[in-house]
């Protein structure tokens, strides 16, 4: 027994409660019950109780000033409520309490009465006034987008945005009940600190109880705040949701959404259809009427080139005429002239002169006129009206 003592693990108090911590988080729940006993710690932490309405059961709460502040809740004596969290041991004292993540209103009544005060109130500071509402830019191609990839929204957003070059960026957040507060808060806080042009937040319809986070102050006002327009794309059935009403545009289902964000590119491409049409109407008429022209202007033309033809062949007829009656009388001068000529030279042909009695000498083929032009010794030509004389010349005298 002493063997068995010695062996055992001896812990500190403050690693045994951290032990028990551990295994406790494996009883993780949700409780309903009454509210008593508040109170409020210097650093904003409420401590409280919550009571079973039955045999009066009681357990010690805790939730802290973060917590407390994102529900917006307001805890009083009396108050149902649902918590949800884990129990744990505080080690200072020692004392059990549940530490509760979440606290949210217990019945529909008390839903009910508490989105009629939070709706009255917001309205009276002005949130919802229509005169704040902001119009979606033209042309806007930054988005960004706060939903459950587990929904069926997100399906019928994508198919109906269309092909206009959205650069869509997406947090996947939970959307039901008032566990939802904390992720679409932080959420929202991530896309303020982003370069887009609009918001989208989206989920299906449902009830009063799992649309708490969409009813949340805090979340209401954030949506207020944005720097960017926000589209609210929720469906509800009787209770509009509060963020729907702070919402820039609130819509019930996300293929409506796509149609806010989508409508000025489709203005503008059936703009540019229309300019097209009317481009291409006025350039048919401008081509039809400058063929027109084109066609009247060529009629004149070769009427005009017919014309010129005509006077052309008019003028050759009487230019030819003309020509030949010249061409005749040249003609006629000319033969006379040649007959002239031709008695001219007949006359003063040497081979008439030789039927006289005169005769021409030649040497080395070159009519003699001198005694210069041969040499004795060299042989010469003479040639008279029937024949040559070929002689030698002996003798020269002057």
């Amino acid at each position: 027994m002493e063997e068995k003592q010695k062996d055992e693990k001896i812990i500190s108090v403050s690693n045994y409660i951290k032990i028990l911590n551990q295994g406790l988080r494996e009883f993780t729940g949700k409780i309903i019950g009454e509210v008593s006993e508040v109170k409020f710690g210097p650093s904003g932490h409420v401590y409280f109780s919550l009571k079973d309405e039955g045999d009066k059961s009681v357990i010690s709460c805790i939730i802290w000033r973060y917590k407390y502040q994102l529900y917006g809740i307001e805890l009083r004596e009396g108050l149902k409520i649902i918590a949800s969290g884990h129990p744990e041991i505080y080690a200072p004292t020692g004392r059990i309490s549940f530490l509760a993540e979440v606290i949210e209103h217990a019945g529909e009544g008390e839903l009910k009465k508490e989105y009629e005060r939070l709706k009255k109130k917001l309205s009276e500071e002005g949130l919802f006034a229509e005169e704040k509402k902001r119009k979606i830019p033209a042309y806007i191609q930054r988005i960004g987008m706060i939903t459950s990839l587990n929904g069926a929204v997100i399906a019928d957003f994508s198919n109906n945005l269309g092909k206009f070059g959205f650069k869509v960026k997406m947090i996947d957040s939970r959307v039901e009940g008032q566990t939802a507060a904390a992720e679409i808060l932080s959420s929202i806080r991530t896309f303020k600190k982003q370069n887009i042009e609009a918001l989208v937040i989206m989920r299906g319809g449902g009830s009063l109880e799992s649309m708490l986070a969409f009813n949340n102050e805090l979340l209401v006002r954030e949506v207020a705040n944005f720097p960017v327009p926000v589209i609210v794309a929720i469906g509800h059935h009787k209770d509009v949701p509060l963020m729907a009403l702070v919402a820039d545009i609130a819509v019930s289902t996300p293929s409506i959404a796509t149609t806010m964000l989508t409508e000025s590119w489709k203005q503008a491409s059936l703009l540019l259809e229309r300019h097209e049409r009317n481009i291409i109407s006025k350039y048919s008429d401008f081509i039809f009427e400058k063929y027109k022209k084109i066609e009247n202007g060529l009629k004149i033309s070769l009427g005009n080139f017919k014309n010129a033809l005509l006077n052309v062949r008019i003028g050759l007829g009487s230019s030819l005429d003309k020509s030949l009656a010249g061409f005749s009388s040249l003609l006629l001068r000319t033969s006379q002239q040649l007959t002239q000529a031709e008695k001219i030279i007949g006359l003063n042909d040497p081979e008439r002169q030789l039927m006289l009695g005169y005769s021409i000498t030649r040497c080395n083929n070159k009519i003699v006129r001198s005694i210069k032009n041969v040499k004795i010794g060299e042989g010469i030509d003479v040639q008279v009206s029937d024949g040559k004389i070929n002689s030698q010349i002996i003798n020269i005298t002057k």
